[in-house]
């Protein structure tokens, strides 16, 4: 591997005097990175770093043999504290959103909360409301209006306003409240044009136990459709629709293929072994290494141990700007929602302190266009919003997983942290906490932070599309 020599004068924030760095010093910063990415403690950048006279040089040595030894890296305590990250307020509809929870039972308030200000509490309301409030006939009729008045055309929202959710989030509440008002209004959304509309009916139907409606959704032709469908059909019948879940191992979705290959684990069909089998090599031929769920549900489809995964070869390089960034470097990404999903913006800084190789990468990927019309699937509004890649799904992600970089930013509100699946399985999906989630700590990176537009990632609705990712100046 060969590094280009560059100079680099951007002070690292240790607490130590900022002193130019020579080409050589940054090449050896570099080397010193991929050591640490490669979990190589043997690689004598190491050793060279733990030796050099600047401060810098010495204590990413000292963190890289950290990350090294320790896959959780709990000795980063004894690591110098970084910058926190800015402290933002909540919003005031949060308080209201949290408090629902303690009356999930109280019919008059989720009735109340049904017409709240905020379209977060409404659709609170909805996932809260349960068999208990059968008998609330406003609250039922206002789940029968927001279904009712799905427009054909679901695909936009206004900025502030919403599209498809509330129908989708009420069919699954009638389908707890009002079963009989759900039935037909299920089979009427499981045709809708908006994909997300129909995952929301197989949800239903799920809670309707409406078999019917599941194999017809399971062969929808959008794989997160197929997804949601089987792993409800699959729960009511078993192995009864077998062949439903074979013809749906030939999706081209990760998702798709890994519910239907998890629905068929245990089978006793020689048929679905056989091309359980035969797709466990597809798979491993595409050597993208976050679909490593989708090949091991293979593997146990076909009888065989999860061991038996092929994983594609760990690619390690130095990407642009990572000595930079590891520095101290103040980069920063403007992410622009696209007019369908209300528009607006917001602004995140790269944390090349704590995660120079993760933020560095997510860089190259946001200059490539790689997060352009990627989707927020997941929203959980007293959680965090993530999403931002291709697939829409938590089982679609980057070719190439991204290295853990645990460090001493916590989880606050407005820091933005990596997605995996497992320790070093990071598939350059983002996820922003919309409060403090400091259990994360131990688990996930932090590589960003919002410093700009709290309001607009607040505001976030599931199915939300980024229009573009691009670089700012700081300030």
């Amino acid at each position: 591997m060969r590094f280009l020599p560059i100079v680099v004068t951007v002070p690292m924030v240790l607490g130590a005097q900022a002193a130019p760095l020579t080409s050589a010093d940054s090449a050896l910063i570099g080397r010193i990175l991929v050591a640490e990415d490669r979990r190589d403690s043997a690689d004598v950048a190491l050793a060279a770093g733990d030796k050099h006279t600047d401060v810098r040089v010495r204590a990413m040595a000292m963190r890289a043999r950290g990350r090294i030894r320790d896959p959780k890296f709990a000795a980063r305590d004894s690591m110098p504290a970084l910058s926190a990250p800015k402290v933002w307020p909540e919003p005031a509809w949060r308080i209201r959103y949290r408090g629902l929870a303690a009356q999930r039972n109280d019919c008059a308030a989720l009735r109340a909360a049904a017409t709240d200000s905020s379209w977060q509490v409404r659709l609170r309301a909805a996932d809260l409301a349960g068999a208990s409030c059968t008998p609330d006939d406003s609250l039922a009729k206002t789940f029968m209006r927001w279904v009712d008045a799905l427009p054909r055309d679901a695909s936009r929202r206004a900025n502030g306003g919403v599209s498809w959710h509330l129908a989708a989030h009420a069919v699954v509440a009638l389908a707890r409240v009002r079963p009989d008002e759900a039935r037909v209004r299920v089979a009427a959304l499981s045709r809708h044009g908006q994909w997300q509309v129909r995952m929301y009916a197989a949800r239903a139907a799920a809670v309707l136990g409406d078999t019917v409606q599941l194999r017809a959704l399971a062969r929808d032709a959008d794989d997160n459709v197929k997804e949601a469908a089987i792993d409800a059909l699959s729960k009511l019948t078993g192995h009864v629709d077998d062949s439903i879940y074979l013809a749906a191992l030939s999706a081209s979705g990760a998702q798709a293929v890994r519910a239907a290959a998890v629905a068929l684990k245990g089978s006793t069909r020689m048929d679905v072994r056989v091309a359980a089998e035969v797709l466990f090599e597809r798979w491993s031929l595409r050597a993208i290494a976050s679909e490593r769920d989708v090949r091991v549900a293979l593997l146990e489809a076909a009888g065989r141990p999860a061991t038996s995964d092929r994983a594609p070869p760990a690619r390690v390089e130095l990407p642009p700007r990572t000595v930079a960034l590891a520095l101290g470097a103040d980069v920063r990404l403007r992410v622009t929602l696209s007019d369908a999903s209300g528009g607006g913006s917001f602004v995140v800084r790269l944390r090349g302190d704590v995660a120079p190789m993760m933020s560095a990468r997510v860089l190259a990927l946001a200059m490539s266009g790689y997060y352009n019309n990627g989707n927020w699937h997941r929203v959980e509004p007293d959680f965090v919003i993530q999403g931002a890649g291709p697939g829409t799904n938590e089982y679609v992600g980057y070719k190439d997983y991204l290295r853990d970089e645990l460090g001493t930013v916590s989880h606050g509100r407005g820091t933005v942290g990596m997605s995996t699946r497992g320790h070093d399985t990071g598939d350059a999906q983002w996820f922003v906490n919309l409060k403090d989630n400091l259990r994360l700590n131990p688990t996930y990176t932090v590589f960003a932070e919002v410093t700009e537009g709290i309001d607009v990632v607040d505001g976030m609705l599931e199915g939300d599309v980024i229009a573009r990712i691009e670089e700012v100046r700081a300030g």
